[in-house]
């Protein structure tokens, strides 16, 4: 399957298949220029070891798994690192794994000599569903997520759901949080399939059908400056619960990204009947619908959020299935959030 992003005179495509990894040259050259292979620690060695034996001038580079490597100074090693390797203007980073090391991978490419291409091969659901496309790239900073990046657009995407077959399975279904966050937005056809399909069999369709809805509305807008706010829906208070809560740096107990979004998502239905059918669909794929959070300090990190725009800031609610509404809300709204004005 192939999808191509259209960005008013730029595109690019978005290839869906299995065992593509393995053919990355048929998409993009890797004989006439170096190539800077990008993995981390937790990736299988073999998936971007596929990738180098297809470069005629390539290096390989492996950064510590996990969240802290989309900081600031990993970020300045991988770029130490492409300048030892001699990379110009004209040559290639190939990002192979997860989000962290596509959103990484996409910061230097975008900033090593003003922007050089940019290949994502994404390994993990959560990045074959949501990260790898859209062209956001960025950095940590603290427990920031995201504060520090670029809008940087790939020259390609290469999914190869092959590569989910190593994920352990709780991965493996926290990255189906973001697709149900699709459906739950875009695509109701996509959200009745978690209530009555099997997402194992289903998981190149739940892929697709994620893509598609990502694809449109970032083609509507690029630099979220309206209708790409709707990909936020969950984030809000996911990203605060993630801070307080999320396995990153010496942590390495607690929540994935996806469950915070999963969970960032409840509050922000407002029809009830829809609130309870996707308590039943997150509860059926093993996803958290309730955790013991200070949601005091979860507000604190709230109110740091990027979203925010002086002593507002957007908020993005589903009032019924397969439709959203971004509201800009005070920040002395957000206690509200967390049923924090109940206590």
């Amino acid at each position: 399957m192939k999808l191509t992003m259209h960005l008013g005179s730029r595109s690019y495509d978005i290839i869906l298949k299995r065992g593509c990894l393995a053919n990355l040259h048929q998409f993009t050259d890797l004989a006439h220029r170096k190539v800077f292979v990008l993995t981390d620690s937790g990736v299988p060695a073999d998936y971007a070891r596929t990738v180098l034996d297809q470069c005629a001038d390539g290096t390989l580079y492996t950064v510590p798994q996990g969240e802290t490597s989309k900081s600031l100074k990993v970020y300045g090693e991988v770029l130490g690192a492409m300048l030892a390797f001699g990379m110009g203007r004209r040559d290639l980073l190939v990002a192979v794994g997860g989000g962290v090391v596509g959103d990484l991978g996409g910061f230097c490419a975008a900033s090593y000599m003003r922007g050089i291409d940019f290949v994502n091969c994404p390994t993990t659901t959560l990045s074959q569903i949501d990260s790898s496309i859209g062209g956001k790239t960025g950095l940590d900073l603290g427990a920031t997520k995201n504060i520090v990046g670029a809008f940087w657009q790939p020259r390609a995407v290469l999914i190869d759901p092959d590569t989910l077959a190593t994920l352990p399975r709780r991965h493996f279904v926290n990255g189906l949080a973001e697709a149900v966050k699709a459906g739950l937005i875009a695509d109701p056809e996509l959200f009745e399939l978690f209530e009555t399909g099997d997402v194992d069999a289903d998981i190149e369709t739940i892929i697709y059908r994620s893509l598609q809805v990502k694809k449109k509305i970032v083609e509507q807008d690029e630099r979220e400056g309206g209708a790409r706010r709707a990909l936020n829906f969950g984030h809000t208070i996911g990203h605060g619960i993630e801070a307080v809560k999320g396995v990153r740096g010496r942590r390495t107990n607690g929540l994935y990204h996806g469950e915070c979004v999963a969970l960032g998502m409840l509050p922000m239905i407002e029809d009830r009947k829809l609130q309870k059918r996707t308590r039943a669909v997150l509860r059926k794929l093993g996803l958290p619908v309730r955790t013991g959070v200070d949601k005091r300090k979860v507000l604190g990190y709230m109110q740091h959020d990027k979203k925010g725009a002086g002593s507002t800031i957007t908020v993005i609610r589903v009032p019924g299935l397969g439709c959203w509404r971004a509201d800009a809300i005070p920040m002395s709204g957000l206690p509200a959030l967390l049923g924090l004005d109940e206590e």
